[in-house]
């Protein structure tokens, strides 16, 4: 009985990372939009940090728990998901035309985050140290500053929006949705963490696998609802800058501020991990420069590689 009250609570709080997630990025991309950002800036922003709201709760919760390999597993999990999983699934539906020219500046700082964790990792024995969070903060708000300097930058060249800039009526809504939306990914992130450790113990799993696994997948869903959405109306920037923006934000920002509460431990499984997610990043590049595109059998491609590599995670656990 207490394993299926364990599952009821973390699924509520799963819904509630979901919904919150949603209602969070909604509102704040109206907000966005009253102040006249594109939308590739606010896909690469606002929906990419708004969509990883839950796994920035979770990783400072899981780091005052002490259990920081559940945020490491979880935010590792969860670029891994988007990039392989949701786009590959994206494109296995709907074919994405992408012109790299626009991402690559950001595409390659999203990188750059697995790289030098995985350098971290390689050079530290057993731990890597509150300073190399201090690094990934530092590197994540110079990248930040870039943005905003873009933002501004285009604004004063009067970049026109693709929509309608919303009555600034609608701004205090907006608002009030978006701490609503803030107060549910709060309380989403603390049910899954708390729960989500409790059937690590039940099951005998690592925190590393039921992050990389069930959390990741359940702090996922916003971008698989946002990339399939944008996809279906043809708005593949906003889909690509929203991966791109998360694994951004999930690397630099999230393990950067975990590393800052509680110094980060090294697993071997995160090496092997942070290979694959290099691996994986490697393949899509090669999939857009040769194609410029990702056709359905690229999407194919990547979905077998994704299932394999959980499949791979959860059986040598």
């Amino acid at each position: 009985m207490d394993i299926f009250l364990t599952l009821f609570w973390l699924a509520l709080g799963l819904v509630l990372l979901v919904k919150g997630s949603d209602v969070f990025v909604e509102a704040s991309a109206g907000i966005a939009r009253n102040f006249k950002v594109p939308n590739l800036i606010i896909g690469m922003t606002i929906m990419a940090f708004g969509t990883s709201a839950p796994e920035v709760f979770i990783g400072v919760r899981a780091a005052l728990d002490g259990t920081v390999a559940l945020a490491m597993g979880n935010v590792i999990g969860s670029d891994i998901f988007n990039l392989v999983f949701i786009i590959g699934l994206a494109a296995l539906v709907t074919p994405m035309a992408i012109k790299l020219k626009t991402v690559a500046k950001d595409y390659a700082v999203a990188i750059s985050g697995p790289i030098l964790l995985l350098l971290m990792m390689l050079y530290f024995d057993d731990i890597i140290p509150r300073m190399g969070g201090v690094f990934f903060l530092v590197v994540f708000f110079c990248y930040l500053f870039i943005v905003i300097r873009s933002i501004l930058k285009n604004r004063q060249e009067g970049v026109e929006l693709e929509e309608e800039v919303e009555e600034k009526t609608s701004l205090k809504r907006n608002a009030l949705f978006a701490i609503l939306g803030l107060g549910a990914i709060i309380l989403g992130g603390e049910l899954t963490v708390h729960n989500a450790i409790h059937i690590a113990e039940l099951l005998g799993m690592s925190a590393r696998v039921i992050g990389l696994t069930i959390v990741a997948t359940g702090t996922s869903l916003p971008e698989l609802i946002i990339v399939f959405m944008a996809s279906k109306r043809g708005e593949n920037e906003l889909a690509i800058g929203n991966i791109i923006g998360s694994s951004i934000f999930n690397i630099l920002f999230v393990l950067g501020l975990s590393g800052v509460i509680s110094p980060l431990p090294i697993e071997s499984g995160l090496i092997f991990d942070l290979t694959f997610l290099l691996a994986a990043s490697a393949m899509f590049l090669v999939f857009v420069l040769t194609k410029k595109k990702l056709a359905r059998f690229e999407g194919f491609v990547m979905v077998v590689a994704y299932l394999a590599y959980l499949s791979f995670v959860v059986w040598w656990q």
